[in-house]
């Protein structure tokens, strides 16, 4: 079964704390502060595995949460870094936000992506001595990893997609030119899912089938099945109309080459430009003969190779595989649809991903506002600061109250119009502006 969309949740883990101890040994005098720094979080990573075809293990396990790193200790020992968590995907699979942004297109096997970033651990109260405080009895918490639902959407990578109406005989192709064996019965809508066949030529002479089922008239705006399983036409190099030619299902071939061609042209119009062939399908029945010359024409008017032939039988299918080679072979790969357009193995980053870890707080850029309640004092930094700071301890909030001063959070409250007993915001924090 073939499971191509899914919706999970990623958390990547939290940094750990920093350790507030002191160097307690004989005979060592003035031993001072030795706490360690807390561990990084670890990440949750996307990995493209060739192995898989489907997104069915996304079914039971919906949330992914990476390891958090270990809290700092005495002595100056650094925590553990936290195991990265690797999701497999198999190749073609796109990331998007729960907007539905595109994120990534992952496609290559090996390929990374990162989805969530593990938080920085805390300091430990080792990193905060200074001449003029030598003893330190703070630390810092560890930042918490990034979290959010994805959505995973799999569009399969064939190099041909075989097009046709139900009943067209794209099932008894597929199966008459690999070894893929798909369901076959003579009902519309048989096939339920995308079939994918290797056919073989010959020695280096390979591509990738997919039969595309489902599509009638109104296929792009979601009759029938066609609204499921057009996305995965868009990776496909060349196209391979298979046409009923006998017209037995009431229907006119030349209307139904016509009508496939417009509803892939109402999905995306840059379908149409992808190199095309058909193939007249069931000419081992007398009605499908009378219509080949008809249909002919209307693939030359397309701009399409025509070749015809039985699936059932097998006449005519060794041509027309050659015809698709040979169209193949001019065809250049799909290029993948992605803000991330680098393959070649490495951890793929979001944009200003390594540029904001490596950069320093920048404290002072705040703003002070005033509402009904008192003064509001914000700054994304200074929030980032404040979530790592351990505020519940004396020695966290003095060493708190102290940066405000230095960084001119109290200045600049006085110069708003601060006065004593006015009620000030910062985050989650109250407190009352004294002079």
């Amino acid at each position: 079964m073939l499971i191509d969309e899914a919706r999970i949740y990623v958390k990547a883990g939290d940094g750990g704390n920093g350790c507030a101890s002191f160097r307690r040994e004989k005979y060592v005098p003035a031993g001072g502060p030795d706490g360690g720094d807390g561990g990084k979080g670890g990440d949750v990573v996307f990995v493209v595995d060739r192995g898989l075809s489907t997104l069915i293990d996304f079914t039971e396990r919906t949330h992914f949460k990476a390891e958090r790193g270990q809290h700092g200790q005495g002595a100056t020992k650094h925590g553990k870094n936290g195991a990265d968590l690797e999701i497999r995907v198999p190749p073609g699979t796109q990331v998007k936000d729960d907007e539905g942004r595109l994120l990534v297109d992952l496609v290559l096997p090996g390929q990374r992506w990162v989805a969530a970033r593990g938080g920085r651990g805390g300091r430990g109260n080792a990193r905060f001595k200074s001449p003029t405080r030598q003893a330190p009895a703070f630390f810092e918490k560890g930042e918490p990893g990034e979290e959010r639902w994805l959505r995973l959407e799999l569009k399969l990578l064939a190099d041909v997609g075989l097009v046709g109406f139900p009943n067209a005989g794209k099932s008894t192709f597929i199966s008459a030119v690999s070894k893929a064996r798909p369901k076959i019965a003579a009902y519309p809508f048989t096939t339920l899912t995308p079939n994918l066949g290797v056919v073989s030529l010959g020695p280096g002479e390979s591509f990738v089938v997919a039969d595309i089922p489902g599509l009638i008239e109104g296929a792009h705006k979601g009759l029938g099945l066609g609204h499921e399983f057009l996305r995965h036409i868009e990776r496909t190099r060349v196209l391979l109309y298979v046409i009923d030619a006998s017209g037995l299902e009431g229907r006119d071939p030349c209307d139904d080459l016509r009508v496939l061609r417009n509803e892939l042209a109402l999905y995306q119009a840059q379908l149409l430009e992808r190199p095309s062939v058909v193939f007249a399908n069931k000419t081992d029945l007398a009605e499908a003969r009378a219509h080949l010359a008809a249909l002919q024409e209307t693939a030359v008017e397309i701009g399409a190779a025509f070749y015809s032939g039985s699936a059932a039988t097998g006449e005519g299918l060794r041509e027309v595989l050659y015809a698709v080679w040979r169209e193949l072979e001019k065809a250049p790969a799909p290029i993948p649809k992605s803000p991330q357009a680098e393959t070649d193995g490495r951890v793929v980053l979001r944009p200003g991903f390594e540029r904001e870890r490596k950069r320093r707080l920048n404290l002072r850029d705040f703003t002070i506002s005033r509402d009904e309640n008192g003064f509001v004092v914000e700054g994304e930094d200074l929030a980032r600061l404040m979530l790592r700071l351990n505020l519940e301890s004396e020695a966290g909030m003095s060493y708190f109250q102290q940066l405000l001063s230095e960084i001119g959070v109290y200045e600049a409250l006085r110069k708003a119009g601060a006065t004593d007993g006015d009620t000030v915001r910062v985050g989650d924090i109250e407190f009352e502006y004294v002079e």
